[in-house]
């Protein structure tokens, strides 16, 4: 048996490991474990496959997260030459619980002393040759290396696999998300999308990490709709990575937009998941108008040609559909639902089973292996199941789990060990399974090209399986299952109550728009990404949450009669003023509806308004004093053309001064008039008689 130090080049920096068991010494960078702690991890090379007449090689490390310097160390490898028996042995022995094994030490080599926020690396090879590795038959061995300590043997667990020299493959379907992480707001902006898509962007690293493998490709739909509606102002990176999205010939399906959670929004007594209803909003005419193609000269027409007409002017190009905003690339799989793990039982799988499709395909719904009954007592699932009345597609917990944590290792002789636990239950499953099998790399955000990669050849790569589109899994014999185990969350439930009911207030409110889904649009948007599967567990979920509502209900308080104070009307007839206050960046229609209490005052009572945007807007309304005096009271009331109302209703006293004073005057003149028209007749009467003679002769008494 030969053992000794190695470079390993493919799993460790070349500085980590030296060809001589000289220790290195503890870099510089400090150790990204819990402080307080210390971790030792065995991480086998080559995701711990071992052929008959290859060496087994690993790599040992220590990452010390204490402020205390840790003692230089002797690290056995030892293995196990009885195999493990199936899935439960593996987890028990991975994870420590498992009775003491036989093991034998197939090798040793030093570690120095491990300075406090350092780590130290070496490797261990054993021969092809070695008497421990001979005669060994297919099978996964349990595999352990160990140091001594002050507080006890500090063992670190893994596994070698042996694959079987003859067996019939295995297809598999490895799904990979293409998402942008937790987002707030319905789109991504042009400045996220250029970070997004950067040579070392997010999306730039999703989308390398699945080129030229066969993964199923889980794709957010709000990505390349966040791209398409920008048009010509898309950054070049960013309609690059889109092209390249359509390019490649990866089996797909598409996620709820936003990848929002439909557990929660069935909880939430939805009749069907949420989907996007309006771009409008996010879309400029300018950014797709067609360009206007650079004239050819043309000879002049002799003078027997015919004239020519001037070219009828070719109007923009239509605005994207919906539909055409959200397609995902070719290859797609309809009628595929993937909610939060763990969370959907059977009344939901019902529910989404009932959800017809375009193409008619019947729908599945991706759920964990773990929440059905088989999978929860430690045995294989196949990928192609049916609960209830609904298909499903199940995912190996164990296997998706560790791939999961395998993606999202920054260093590669940390991520070795994940990958050899994938491996090994892989392994297991290849040969207890009645048909395809399914495993996910989980929904993690910021995983470097290297690292998910790693994760998907690992899947890949594992011994007797195949790659399998998923719409080839979903063809295979569907198995009849239970579901066992799911947990949902009521606040999340909640949370889309909320926000679905605040929603429907906006959808009333914007009946005042000419078009109202430039509020509706972004409302819908932003709703599905808060409810994204990606805020789960993130601690500033309520906050996000909380700002949203409160945005939604700034908007409906955007448009508002001005406060009004009482006034004094002197006249019988006037124009009353009021202010409408308009803070959205759109003209609004409104009808302002006034009433009376009493009977003084005659009073329009619809008023139509156009308020301009971001401004307040005059109102005028006419009344007409009617004969007494008084207080009025007018209530006045915004509503909407569909007869929605609109902020709060407001009530303004109105002092009516009665006009008796003109009446009496009017009254006085009349009676005036009369005795000056008597007055005339009795002079003009008198004067006929005096020409007729008939006028009498005044006497003394009249004289006097």
């Amino acid at each position: 048996m030969a053992a000794g130090a190695v470079l390993a080049a493919l799993l460790l920096p070349a500085p980590a490991i030296a060809a001589d068991p000289t220790p290195i010494p503890s870099p510089s960078v400090s150790s990204a474990v819990p402080a307080g702690t210390t971790v030792f991890t065995l991480s086998p090379v080559a995701n711990g496959i071992v052929n008959p007449g290859d060496a087994l090689s690993v790599s040992v490390s220590i990452q010390n997260g204490t402020d205390a310097e840790l003692a230089a160390a002797t690290v056995t490898l030892s293995l196990g030459r009885t195999p493990l028996a199936d899935r439960d042995d593996l987890g028990d022995w991975l994870d420590g619980s498992s009775p003491e094994l036989a093991l034998e030490p197939i090798g040793t080599d030093s570690i120095a002393a491990v300075e406090p926020g350092g780590f130290q690396v070496r490797g261990i090879t054993v021969a092809a040759d070695d008497p421990a590795l001979a005669g060994l038959a297919p099978g996964v061995y349990p595999l352990a290396a160990s140091y001594p300590a002050a507080e006890g043997t500090v063992t670190s667990t893994s596994a070698m696999i042996v694959p079987p020299t003859e067996a019939i493959d295995v297809g598999i379907g490895v799904v990979v998300p293409i998402t942008a992480g937790p987002l707030s707001e319905g789109l991504l902006t042009a400045g996220q999308l250029a970070e997004l898509t950067a040579p070392d962007g997010d999306l730039t690293n999703q989308l390398d990490g699945v080129t030229g493998t066969a993964a199923i490709l889980a794709v957010d739909p709000a990505v390349p709709a966040s791209i398409r509606v920008l048009g010509t102002s898309a950054p070049e990176s960013a309609l690059e990575w889109l092209s390249r999205l359509e390019a490649i010939q990866n089996s797909r399906f598409a996620l709820q937009f936003g990848d929002a959670d439909v557990t929660a929004q069935l909880q939430a007594g939805l009749p069907r998941p949420l989907q996007p209803t309006s771009f409008s909003a996010y879309m400029s005419s300018s950014n797709f108008a067609t360009p206007t193609p650079t004239p050819t000269p043309t000879p002049t027409p002799a003078p027997s040609d015919a004239p020519t007409t001037a070219p009828t002017p070719q109007p923009d190009s239509a605005l994207p559909s919906t539909d055409e905003l959200l397609v995902v690339g070719p290859a797609t799989r309809q009628g595929v639902y993937w909610p939060a793990d763990g969370t959907a039982d059977e009344q939901i799988v019902s529910h989404l089973a009932d959800i017809a499709t375009a193409d008619g395909t019947a729908p599945v719904t991706l759920i964990p292996s773990s929440t059905t009954d088989a999978g929860s007592d430690g045995r294989t699932v196949s990928a192609h199941g049916r609960v209830g009345a609904g298909e499903v597609l199940v995912y190996d917990s164990d296997v998706s789990a560790a791939l999961d944590d395998a993606s999202q290792q920054e260093e590669s002789w940390l991520r070795g060990a994940p990958l050899t636990t994938a491996t090994a239950y892989l392994a297991f499953a290849a040969a207890e399974t009645d048909g395809p099998l399914l495993v996910t790399v989980g929904r993690g955000d910021g995983r470097s090209r290297v690292e998910l990669g790693a994760a998907i050849s690992a899947a890949f790569s594992a011994p007797d399986v195949t790659p399998r589109t998923i719409a080839t899994v979903a063809a295979g014999e569907a198995f009849d299952l239970e579901l066992t185990g799911v947990e949902s969350s009521p606040e999340r439930a909640a949370a889309a109550s909320a926000l679905v009911a605040d929603e429907s207030e906006l959808a009333r409110f914007a009946t005042i728009l000419d078009q109202p889904s430039m509020l509706t649009g972004p409302e819908r948007a932003d709703i599905l990404q808060l409810l994204g599967v990606a805020w789960i567990g993130d601690a500033t979920w309520s906050t996000q949450l909380a700002d949203h509502r409160a945005a939604t209900a700034g908007t409906l308080d955007s448009v508002a009669l001005l406060p009004t104070s009482p006034s004094d009307l002197y006249g019988s007839s006037a124009a009353l003023r009021f202010w409408v206050r308009n803070d959205l960046p759109y003209p609004v229609n409104l009808v302002l509806y006034t009433t009376r209490d009493n009977l003084r005052l005659d009073v329009q009572g619809e008023t139509p308004i156009v308020a301009t945007p971001q401004s307040n807007t005059r109102v005028e309304v006419p009344v007409q004093a009617r004969v007494g005096r008084g207080d009025v009271t007018l209530t006045l009331q915004l509503r909407s053309p569909a007869f929605v109302a609109i902020g709060e209703p407001e009530s303004v006293e109105i002092n009516v001064y009665a006009d008796w004073e003109a009446v009496g005057i009017a009254a006085l003149a009349v009676l005036v008039g009369i005795l000056l028209l008597f007055g005339i007749a009795r002079t003009v009467l008198r004067m006929r008689r005096k020409r007729k003679g008939t006028v009498p002769t005044p006497t003394e008494g009249d004289k006097r």
